[in-house]
């Protein structure tokens, strides 16, 4: 099992790291891949190097990709080999999991119109039947709403991925009330 993150400038900080720290201490494989640069700097200025870039990866290496949100997501929703591998990860039944504007990319390849899911708050008009909870899993697709729901979200993906004992342990270890 090993997930994608593509990213450009203008990710949601809290949102990138709260999921890598949290798939990695899951010991869920995870790439960060730089989009159009193998540096990106986020909403508040942190830049982080990626592990890869676009161009050097495969679908084939992948089991799921996770979407943040951010100033960013735009960038993301026009990158037609990106909109390419999330159609074929959905029709492959793969994890599709995103947070805040991330969502938008989901909703807006029409990946969301029978499911259950959140958005980022102002953006529910893009879902069929938008929830108000902070994160849905509706089979292999997991939503979240934005940075204070990040450490609920990861958590959600190593439930869905490892199990519940593992999310539970990893929620106690990291004190999340």
């Amino acid at each position: 099992m090993k997930l994608i993150i593509p990213v450009v400038n203008g990710y949601e900080d809290i949102e990138l790291i709260t999921v890598v720290d949290v798939l990695r201490r899951a010991g869920i494989p995870v790439e960060i891949v730089g989009v159009t640069a193998s540096m990106v700097e986020g909403k508040s200025k942190v830049k982080i190097m990626t592990d890869k870039r676009l161009q050097e990866v495969s679908l084939r290496e992948y089991d799921g990709i996770i979407l943040i949100g951010g100033p960013g997501y735009a960038s993301l929703e026009k990158t037609a080999i990106l909109n390419d591998y999330i159609k074929a990860f959905a029709t492959q039944g793969k994890l599709l999991a995103a947070i805040g504007e991330g969502v938008a990319i989901l909703a807006k390849n029409g990946l969301l119109d029978e499911k259950k899911a959140v958005i980022a708050p102002g953006m529910e008009k893009l879902l069929a039947y938008p929830r108000d909870q902070p994160v849905i899993t509706d089979q292999n697709i997991i939503t979240s709403q934005a940075p204070g729901t990040a450490m609920h979200f990861a958590l959600a993906i190593v439930k869905k991925l490892k199990g519940d004992q593992a999310a539970q342990l990893l929620k106690k270890e990291l004190v999340v009330v």
